[in-house]
């Protein structure tokens, strides 16, 4: 089943998210325009909230940080994340 903000690739979770820095915290939002929202309160300086982003995203799949990696987006608030065998997985995403 796919929906339009993630994919999987076999053990790889594609997920296409919007990044919101200077939130007050840190947590996953709605769906806008095929993408997830994600709220980090990491300001939007030297990688510092790409960084955040990682460890946030990893932590909420319960995996290490070098399971998740920013395929796209790099520089831009819309991103394309890779996570490799997620064990929990954001509200709803579904294997």
């Amino acid at each position: 089943m796919a929906s339009g903000f993630y994919r999987w690739e076999g053990e790889v979770l594609h997920l296409f998210v919007r990044v919101q820095p200077k939130a007050s915290r840190d947590e996953f939002a709605e769906v806008q325009e095929d993408r997830l929202r994600v709220r980090i309160t990491a300001p939007p300086v030297d990688g510092k909230a790409n960084d955040h982003l990682i460890k946030f995203v990893a932590k909420a799949c319960g995996i290490a940080k070098s399971q998740v990696a920013i395929k796209q987006g790099e520089t831009g608030r819309n991103k394309h994340l890779c996570i490799t065998n997620p064990l929990t997985l954001p509200a709803g995403i579904s294997k």
